[in-house]
């Protein structure tokens, strides 16, 4: 199992659109930075002008760890999409280039391929979610310092700098399953198509929608919106509230989970009893 997982990374990351992910990454991350840099001030202001008669404020707002909770926000529509132009290759890509007849000529059994392909993509999924915390906070913090961090999650919240670093770490943590779900919703997808395009766009579609009916709490929306899992990929944000909500972030947590499972089960029940013609 280790040898097909080497071989799935390997495939993966020697097709170029695997750095496509970590190249936009970069690019967003530099251009926020530039824009925190030049413009720190007047975000400030912008931030705290309804307060900023009541209260005196002190210190380094506009810091490294603000730019690191506004890179965390590409985690409802960027980051799943530049996901997803990776992962939904994985299946349809060997179809469309005709080499399954030739994987499964050899004694690998289709659920040990299936398990290396989900293997492979959670890995990847993990390696992009660590860059991208990664990389912000060192950008950000050399270049704009350090210092608390004042959020709006409903209302606002200011937490100390010693307070910060736990939150982003289980902030991430909890994302990577929010992105996780979409990645192994993409992986089922692709085990249905024999061209690339349509896991990609199937995938975003749903998220879109999802998400669109996730953000509607009343009529029939709040009947549907405990199903979608869409629900729970904000979840990350409830590291940044007052009390922090234990027992929810584990509900959601388990949800998203679960959906994961849900799809790698549903991929290798199908892709076991798929006809393979090339």
């Amino acid at each position: 199992m280790v040898r097909l997982v080497q071989l799935e990374l390997f495939k993966m990351f020697t097709r170029k659109r695997s750095y496509i992910p970590f190249a936009a990454v970069l690019v967003i991350v530099i251009l926020i930075a530039a824009a925190l840099l030049y413009e720190g001030m007047d975000i400030h202001r912008f931030i705290t002008r309804n307060i900023s008669e009541m209260f005196i404020m002190k210190g380094n707002l506009v810091n490294g760890y603000l730019l690191t909770y506004l890179v965390l926000n590409l985690l409802w529509v960027h980051i799943p999409l530049l996901i997803v132009i990776v992962t939904g290759d994985l299946y349809s890509g060997e179809a469309h280039g005709g080499t399954f007849r030739l994987i499964l000529t050899r004694p690998v059994t289709r659920s040990g391929l299936t398990t290396a392909k989900f293997t492979a993509a959670l890995i990847y999924t993990f390696m992009l979610m660590l860059f991208t915390a990664g990389f912000s906070l060192l950008t950000g913090l050399p270049l704009l310092g350090s210092g608390d961090l004042m959020v709006l999650v409903g209302k606002m919240n200011i937490f100390s700098e010693p307070d910060v670093p736990w939150r982003f770490a289980a902030a991430f943590g909890t994302g990577f399953l929010s992105m996780l779900t979409v990645t192994c919703l993409s992986l089922l997808f692709s085990s249905m198509s024999s061209n690339s395009l349509g896991p990609i766009l199937s995938t975003m579609a749903v998220v879109i929608v999802f998400t669109m009916i996730s953000s509607f709490e009343s009529g029939i929306f709040r009947l549907i919106r405990p199903y979608l899992f869409t629900t729970y990929m904000d979840s990350w944000q409830l590291f940044f509230k007052y009390p922090v909500p234990v027992s929810r972030i584990l509900s959601n947590s388990g949800i998203l989970a679960a959906h994961s499972v849900a799809f790698y089960f549903i991929t290798l029940c199908y892709f076991n009893r798929k006809d393979i013609n090339t």
